[in-house]
């Protein structure tokens, strides 16, 4: 669509207000809305660009439109709700949704598009706030290729790997398997540092020890300094990701999959939510195990 395409991002959240932000800084003419008009005037007096009232007028204008938001729900609201996206996105557009939601709301989303001549690809991303930031995300996409086409060299301008998965509906399930991945591997990383702690080894020695072999994993390069220290108040929160095992329990239902430990983790950390820590970063994991001995 040429160096420099007018899009449109929708939703301004901790993902949203960089991915945006790169759109600007690589020189795409850009338009954001936000529920909150404040974090939209914020973005726009960083970035430039324009802010919209309504998603639908964000669209208007747009070659491509970009969305990350929070849920099912709002999803709908933004894209078929009234003053929505597709009230206001042109013939011929582009919409692409980073919001790590349902498959069945992805293909209901695309469907009321094509029905405007819009192309859709649902989106979802890993790589949580630090890697919007610093434009190292990890994307999975769902949709047709020609549409996939059009909006992959504007989507790298905040991601490290972009992949198309299939159809409409293959981006979000790809991402159910990332955070059944996730919950297992922080779990377990819990009862190890756990494990050491009561033990009484020296924990930092521990991880350096393991890092280096079979048992290395994202989580525990990132994660596992700050799960000694005892520090959950940043990074990827604990609503979020029983959100996401809950949509992910529900499609594992649907296909008869059998995900035992993914259920029994969404459990784990709806004792971490009881304990106050629901905007916990995920890897408090940990602290479900040491407080049912404090």
């Amino acid at each position: 669509m040429g160096d420099s395409t007018a899009v449109a991002f929708v939703g301004l959240g901790v993902m949203g207000y960089p991915m945006a932000g790169h759109l600007a800084k690589a020189g795409h003419r850009v338009t954001v809305y936000n529920r909150t008009r404040a974090r939209a005037d914020a973005w726009r007096d960083e970035h430039g660009g324009a802010v919209a009232a309504t998603p639908a007028e964000a669209a208007a204008a747009a070659d491509v439109v970009f969305m990350c938001v929070g849920n099912d729900h709002d999803v709908r609201a933004v894209t078929v709700g009234e003053g929505g996206i597709l009230q206001g996105a042109r013939e011929g557009s582009v919409l692409v949704d980073h919001t790590t939601a349902s498959a069945v709301v992805a293909q209901e989303v695309a469907a009321a598009a094509e029905q405007r001549g819009v192309g859709f690809l649902d989106a979802p991303v890993s790589g949580g706030q630090a890697g919007a930031e610093n434009g190292q995300l990890t994307v999975m996409v769902g949709g047709a290729e020609a549409t996939y086409a059009r909006a992959e060299g504007i989507i790298d301008c905040y991601a490290r790997f972009v992949r198309l998965m299939g159809d409409v509906g293959a981006g979000q399930l790809t991402k159910m398997v990332n955070q059944v991945c996730i919950a297992g591997i922080v779990q377990g990383l819990s009862e190890g540092l756990h494990f050491a702690e009561k033990a009484g080894l020296d924990l930092d020695g521990v991880v350096e020890v393991i890092s280096k072999g079979a048992a290395q994993s994202w989580q525990m390069d990132n994660r596992a300094e700050t799960m000694a220290r005892r520090e959950f108040e940043f990074g990827f929160a604990v609503n979020w990701m029983r959100k996401d095992l809950d949509i992910t329990l529900a499609a594992a239902r649907e296909f008869d999959a059998r995900m035992p430990l993914a259920a029994l983790v969404d459990q784990f950390y709806a004792d971490v939510q009881a304990m106050g820590g629901g905007r916990w970063d995920t890897s408090s994991l940990i602290e479900r195990l040491r407080r049912v001995e404090e």
